[in-house]
C-alpha cells in the first residue's frame, strides 16, 4: 500500500554568497521573483500537491523565513482600517496553519544530505518531499504535483529529471537507468558529478524529490562524500534495488535561482506571462535587445 504524502522539506540554510551583499542580512530564499519570494513559491508549488506540513532546515541568521510566514497582526489591521483588500489578498499566501509549520537548524554547512537528517523526527517512518527553492519550475502543473502522480502509480523513490549537456554532467547528480517509457525512468544507480566520459547518461536530479523514510537509515551514518559533505544522492544511491526508484521527466521550465543568470531569466519569464505586467514587460525589453 503506497503511504499518501502529507511532508515537505525545504532546505534553508545555505549562506547565499553568490548574491552578496544582498544576502548579507537577507536570507537569499527571500529574494523575490517578480513580487514573491523564492520560498513562497516552493510553498505554494507544495501545497498545490497535497501537502499539510512544512519543515524549514534553517541556519542562523534565517530568522525571516519563519517570520514571513507568520501572521502580521499590525499590518494586516491596518489594511483592513483602509479597506486595501487587494493588499490583504496578495499576503493571504504567505498564511501557514497553526502547527504546520517548524523549523530546525542545521548548525554546520555538511551537504544536503545533513540538512535532510537534521528533519528525521519530522519524517518519522512516512514517505517526504524535497523542495530545494532554488529551483524555480515554471509549468502548468506545478513540478511537485507531477511528482505525486508519478509516486502514487509507482510507490517507492521518484525525483524530478531533465536532460543536461554531456560535458556538464560534472555538475549534477546524474542517473543510471534501466526501463524508460519516455517520461518516467527506472533508475538503476546514481553518480555524484560524474565526468563526462564516465557518466551512464545526461539525465540530471533538479531539486524535487519524493522519498520513502528508508533512505534515512543511510542518512543516519552521516558518511562524507564528494566534496566532503553528507551527500544526499549517496544514500539514494543505497536504496536502489531495495525500494522502487525512478525518474520523472517533468513538464515545465526549471530556472536555477541560485546563480545570477538564472535568477534574472526568471524574473522575465515569470511576469511575462502576468495579465498585469506582460505588456509592459515586452515593450520594455526592445529597449535592451533593439528588437
Amino acid at each position: 500500500m503506497i503511504k499518501p504524502l502529507r511532508k515537505a522539506v525545504l532546505p534553508v540554510a545555505g549562506l547565499g554568497t553568490r548574491f552578496l551583499p544582498a544576502t548579507k542580512a537577507m536570507p537569499k530564499e527571500m529574494l523575490t521573483v517578480v513580487d514573491k519570494p523564492l520560498i513562497q513559491y516552493a510553498i505554494d508549488e507544495a501545497r498545490a500537491a497535497g501537502i499539510e506540513e512544512f519543515c524549514l532546515i534553517t541556519g542562523r541568521g534565517k530568522d525571516s523565513l519563519i517570520d514571513y510566514f507568520d501572521v502580521a497582526f499590525e499590518l494586516e489591521t491596518t489594511l483592513r482600517e483602509r479597506n486595501k483588500q487587494e493588499a490583504l489578498d496578495a499576503l493571504a499566501p504567505s498564511s501557514i496553519a497553526a502547527g504546520a509549520l517548524i523549523a530546525v537548524r542545521q548548525q554546520e554547512p555538511m551537504g544536503l544530505g545533513h540538512a535532510i537528517w537534521c528533519a528525521r523526527s519530522f519524517i518519522g517512518d512516512d514517505p517526504f518531499a524535497i523542495l530545494l527553492p532554488d529551483d524555480l519550475v515554471k509549468s502548468n502543473v506545478p513540478c511537485l504535483k507531477q511528482l505525486v502522480d508519478a509516486y502514487n502509480q509507482t510507490g517507492g523513490n521518484v525525483v524530478a529529471v531533465t536532460e543536461v549537456p554531456r560535458e556538464h554532467t560534472s555538475r549534477y547528480g546524474i542517473l543510471k537507468t534501466g526501463k524508460d517509457d519516455g517520461r518516467i525512468v527506472e533508475v538503476t544507480g546514481l553518480v555524484e558529478k560524474p565526468k563526462p566520459e564516465e557518466a551512464p547518461s545526461n539525465l540530471s536530479i533538479i531539486g524535487r524529490y519524493v522519498l520513502t523514510a528508508d533512505v534515512m537509515t543511510h542518512l543516519a551514518k552521516l558518511e562524507r562524500g564528494a566534496g566532503g559533505e553528507v551527500q544526499l544522492t549517496d544514500a539514494m544511491a543505497k536504496v536502489i534495488g531495495h525500494v522502487p526508484f525512478h525518474g520523472l521527466r517533468y513538464e515545465g521550465q526549471r530556472f536555477d535561482c541560485g546563480n545570477k543568470l538564472g535568477y534574472l531569466e526568471a524574473q522575465i519569464a515569470m511576469s511575462i506571462d502576468r495579465p498585469d505586467l506582460g505588456d509592459s514587460v515586452r515593450a520594455f525589453l526592445k529597449n535592451y535587445t533593439g528588437a
